[in-house]
């Protein structure tokens, strides 16, 4: 099953829709790549869905554990490289509200960030730094 069908615009921009909801996005490509920047670019677009497969597994341990994490933010940067240029590291800050989560939950919700399938599936050559700060 086709899972999105991604058109090309024209002047470095794509359109691309989810099949199956109808959802659709935009990229552009970025002023440092001859782009207007006007959109997320195509590697914007993995490091958020870096911080949206985190933040997703974390909802799933929560859910399965019965644990509140709404309200949780992951600020993500990216840092591209040259030749060949690609994303060489993706540095994630994850703000859990603490509420009454325990070190044994709060592991739980770590490792479950740090093996989500975006990153697993990602170069080991990509540096992956990720903090998380309980406010």
């Amino acid at each position: 099953m086709i899972t999105s069908k991604v058109t090309y615009l024209g002047d470095l921009r794509t359109g691309a829709v989810h099949i199956r909801s109808g959802q659709s996005i935009i990229t552009d490509a970025p002023p440092d790549n001859n782009g207007k920047g006007e959109a997320f670019s195509p590697t914007d677009l993995v490091a958020a869905a870096t911080a949206s497969c985190m933040l997703t597994i974390m909802g799933i341990l929560s859910r399965k554990n019965g644990l509140q994490i709404e309200g949780t933010e992951v600020d993500i940067i990216k840092v591209m490289a040259d030749n060949p240029r690609r994303i060489a590291e993706l540095n994630a800050t994850v703000r859990v509200p603490a509420g009454t989560l325990n070190e044994k939950e709060k592991q739980l919700l770590e490792n479950g960030a740090r093996t989500c399938p975006v990153i697993m599936s990602l170069s080991p050559e990509i540096k992956k730094q990720i903090e998380f700060e309980y406010v």
